[in-house]
């Protein structure tokens, strides 16, 4: 009985949410950008949905209100639940163009940045599919190789179930870096008008380098109020927590 009542609960919960999303896009529609932002965040805070098209739209919202580290937290945030989606990479590309700072980015090379370009063409659940579906693939290739009584027919379920092996293998493996990377991969957006990165994690130490709202950081690691970063030039330095927040 209680499960019963605890589906009805989520699927009314489910259905008073797209209204409110509704409602929210139609204020977008209608000009209303504070209003419409404002029921945004309702539906993330008490409804607890978290969508790529709820923080594409919010991103939208603050974007047409000026507010740069809204806008580009909110991109990222939907990017995280749906990677490389073109139209949140060219609206997220419009917003990096409101802040102030310019800091170049590394490109990573060599061999690291061929593996990288391979394993990030999906995401690691779209990676734990596609082994699940090669691994039933090989199932069959292998049933297909035991019944065969042709010399031929074994011969070519063989090699199959050889290439099969080999894509298994390396779907799995792209998953695990996949997975790997989405977990280690701390991005921040600096929310603070203007925020200091020092060499140690203390005001009295020595600046190096001044941010300004909306600038893109990579968390390191915390120590009591602070954070240790990196920039997407490869800088580090220490940073006040309460200026940054953190994507994921």
């Amino acid at each position: 009985m209680k499960n019963i009542l605890y589906l009805f609960l989520f699927i009314s919960q489910v259905f008073f949410a797209q209204g409110r999303f509704e409602s929210a896009n139609a204020l977008y529609q209608k000009g209303q950008y504070k209003e419409a932002a404002q029921v945004y965040e309702n539906i993330i805070k008490e409804d607890k949905l978290h969508s790529a098209e709820v923080y594409f739209n919010l991103g939208n919202c603050y974007y047409k209100l000026n507010q740069v580290a809204p806008s580009i937290y909110n991109y990222e945030k939907a990017l995280v639940l749906k990677p490389n989606d073109p139209e949140t990479l060219n609206n997220l590309k419009f917003a990096k163009k409101l802040t102030i700072d310019e800091i170049k980015e590394v490109p990573k090379v060599g061999f690291a940045k061929l593996i990288q370009n391979f394993t990030s063409i999906f995401d690691y659940n779209v990676w734990a599919k596609i082994s699940v579906a090669l691994g039933f693939v090989f199932l069959l290739s292998f049933i297909g190789y035991y019944f065969s009584n042709a010399t031929l027919a074994k011969r070519i379920y063989f090699v199959g179930m050889f290439i099969i092996l080999v894509a298994f293998a390396l779907s799995i493996s792209a998953g695990m870096s996949e997975k790997s990377h989405f977990e280690n991969d701390r991005v921040a957006i600096v929310f603070s008008e203007l925020s200091q990165v020092r060499h140690k994690p203390q005001k009295s130490s020595n600046g190096i380098i001044l941010l300004h709202e909306g600038a893109k950081v990579y968390v390191l690691e915390s120590v009591a109020g602070w954070k240790k970063i990196e920039l997407t030039d490869g800088t580090q330095g220490w940073i006040d927590s309460s200026t940054i927040k953190e994507v994921k």
